[in-house]
C-alpha cells in the first residue's frame, strides 16, 4: 500500500509537467505568430505609407530624395493633388476617372452578386435534372483565363450571333457613354463561376431542417430565399463583394479593350498608366493619383472587415 502512493504521485507530477509544457508551447506559439503577424503587417505598409508621404512632397524633393528625409527636411503641398484632380490638359481631370470606375464597379459587383446567389441556392435547395452536371459544369469554367474570351467577346459586341446566316442576336452599337455596358457584361461573366461555387458551399451547408419547417408553413422558393437564406449568408456576399471590388477596381486589360480607353469611359487604371509621361518623369502626379486610387478600396475592406472574416471562417466549422 505504501509503495504505490509514490508511482500515483510521480504519474501525476509527469502529467502536470506535460500539461505545463503544452500550454507554454501554446503561449510561446501564439506569442511568435504575433510578432511575426506584426511584422509582416509592417513590412506590407510601409510601401503605402511612403507613397501617401510622397504624394505632399513637392516635385523637386520627390526626384532628388526618398520619402524618409521628409521627418528630417519636412517640405509639404496639396499641388499634386489638385494637378491630378482638377488639373486642365492632360495632367489632371483625375476625379472623372474616378467617377468612371465609380460607374464600372459597382454594378459588376452587383450583377455577379445577384445572379450568382439565385443560381447557388437552385443548385443547392431545388431537384431539377441535371442539376450536378451543371455545378460542374460551373465549376470547371473557373479554370477558364479571361484573356481567352477577349477576342470572342469583342466579336459578339461588334457582330452579333449569327447562327446559319440568321442573326440571333444583334450586334452591340453602343456611343461611348453606353460602352459601361461591355464591361459590365464581361465582368459578371467571369466572375459567376466563381460566385456560384463560393454562395453555393455556404448556402448548401445551411441547415435542412430550417427549409423544410419554411416550406411546410407555405413558403415559396422566392420567399425562403429572401427571408431565410440572404440574411444568412451575408459574410459569404461580402467576402465576394470584396474580392471582385479589388479586381475590377485594380483591373485595367477589361476596361481598356471594350471600354475603348476614352475619357469619357476609362477607369482610374487607364490614367494612372498616363500620369508618368511619357518619359517616365511625372513621378509627383503618379504618386498623388496612386494614392486617391487606392483610397476607395480600403474603405470598402475596412468597412466590410468583420464580414469577411466572418464569411472566410463560415464554412471550417460546423454548429
Amino acid at each position: 500500500m505504501t509503495t504505490a502512493t509514490p508511482t500515483v504521485g510521480a504519474g501525476a507530477q509527469a502529467t502536470g509537467a506535460t500539461t505545463t509544457a503544452s500550454r507554454v508551447r501554446k503561449r510561446l506559439n501564439s506569442r511568435t505568430a504575433t510578432v511575426v503577424s506584426i511584422v509582416i503587417a509592417v513590412l506590407w505598409t510601409v510601401p503605402t505609407f511612403g507613397l501617401f508621404i510622397s504624394s505632399f512632397r513637392p516635385e523637386d524633393q520627390i526626384k532628388t530624395t526618398g520619402w524618409w528625409t521628409a521627418f528630417t527636411d519636412p517640405q509639404f503641398t496639396l499641388e499634386n493633388y489638385q494637378q491630378v484632380l482638377f488639373g486642365s490638359g492632360s495632367s489632371g481631370r483625375l476625379i472623372s476617372y474616378f467617377i468612371n470606375s465609380l460607374a464600372i464597379t459597382i454594378p459588376s459587383v452587383l450583377f455577379p452578386i445577384a445572379f450568382a446567389s439565385l443560381a447557388a441556392y437552385a443548385l443547392a435547395w431545388i431537384n431539377f435534372r441535371g442539376r450536378d452536371w451543371l455545378y460542374i459544369a460551373i465549376f470547371a469554367l473557373q479554370i477558364v483565363p479571361l484573356q481567352m474570351a477577349l477576342v470572342p467577346l469583342l466579336k459578339f459586341f461588334s457582330t452579333g450571333v449569327t447562327i446559319a446566316g440568321v442573326q440571333v442576336l444583334p450586334a452591340w452599337n453602343l456611343v461611348d457613354e453606353q460602352k459601361f455596358a461591355q464591361v459590365w457584361f464581361a465582368h459578371t461573366c467571369f466572375a459567376l463561376p466563381f460566385a456560384v461555387f463560393l454562395l453555393h458551399n455556404f448556402i448548401s451547408q445551411l441547415p435542412g431542417d430550417l427549409m423544410e419547417a419554411a416550406r411546410v408553413d407555405g413558403a415559396s422558393h422566392p420567399r425562403i430565399f429572401r427571408t431565410i437564406v440572404l440574411p444568412l449568408i451575408t459574410p459569404a456576399l461580402a467576402a465576394f463583394g470584396i474580392f471582385q471590388f479589388l479586381w475590377v477596381w485594380n483591373d485595367l486589360l477589361v476596361a481598356l479593350i471594350f471600354a475603348d480607353g476614352g475619357d469619357e469611359t476609362a477607369p482610374l487604371t487607364v490614367r494612372l498608366a498616363e500620369l508618368a509621361g511619357s518619359r517616365g518623369n511625372e513621378w509627383q502626379r503618379l504618386t498623388a493619383g496612386a494614392f486617391v486610387s487606392i483610397v476607395v478600396p480600403l474603405i470598402v475592406f475596412l468597412s466590410l472587415q468583420r464580414y469577411f472574416v466572418r464569411g472566410l471562417l463560415a464554412g471550417s466549422v460546423k454548429g
